[in-house]
């Protein structure tokens, strides 16, 4: 294994723990994949991630064998989506999914998130959509991600949880959190008698003041 491979590991082992520490994941619960050569890294199925070592996580291709892979652990039971996503958006080198509460909890109400903070242009667009409810871990439900995904950065997953990509897995990750405070104010603002929401061309106009904001400061395509 080489240093980068090596500090790559590391670098998705401390996401998953600060996916905890900063309350938008619960347990075992959420999963993260980083691309890597020509396949990505994927944490492991069932896992805690205090216990969690760099070798431990999975090493999956992106071509050949669907579903395939190597390590001492099977990868997450979600191994489908982030492969899909990996492979039909080359613009995405990490994919980061979370239960985080408030964004769950619209989620189980079937409901998106309107664009009722200009920070929303985060997502990609003026909204976040929800992509219908299949069972985890199926074809089904990566095929709904991939639609909600369609032009935007996250997603919410019914009855489920959240999903953000990044680039790297810095800013997917910071995007998961973001979406979360999203989550929230919206939640809140509804019980205000509800958010005032931004129109279309506003959110046009602050995705392209802030299209630099996120620039990587490295150019790698997993590096971190």
């Amino acid at each position: 294994m080489t240093n980068e491979e090596l500090s790559l590991r590391r670098a998705i082992i401390e996401a998953c723990l600060t996916m905890n520490a900063h309350g938008i994941n619960q347990g075992k619960s959420g999963n993260i994949s980083v691309r890597f050569r020509n396949g990505l890294l994927i944490t492991p199925s069932g896992l805690p991630y205090e216990e969690m070592e760099p070798e431990d996580l999975a090493v999956m291709p992106l071509d050949g064998e669907y579903g395939s892979w190597t390590g001492p652990y099977a990868p997450s039971t979600e191994w489908r989506f982030h492969i899909d996503i990996m492979r039909s958006r080359p613009d995405v080198n990490s994919v980061v999914h979370c239960h985080s509460l408030y964004a769950t909890v619209l989620a189980i109400c079937g409901r998106e998130i309107p664009a009722i903070h200009y920070m929303i242009a985060m997502a990609g667009g003026p909204t976040v959509r929800i992509a219908p409810y299949a069972t985890f871990g199926t074809k089904e439900l990566s095929d709904h991600a991939l639609a909600a995904l369609e032009g935007r950065n996250c997603c919410l997953l019914a009855n489920h949880g959240t999903i953000a990509v990044g680039p790297d897995l810095r800013r997917a990750l910071t995007l998961a959190e973001e979406l979360e405070n999203l989550a929230r104010q919206y939640y809140l603002a509804q019980q205000l008698g509800g958010a005032r929401i931004l129109p279309d061309d506003e959110i046009a106009k602050v995705m392209e003041r802030t299209k630099h904001y996120w620039v990587a400061k490295e150019t790698s395509a997993a590096a971190e």
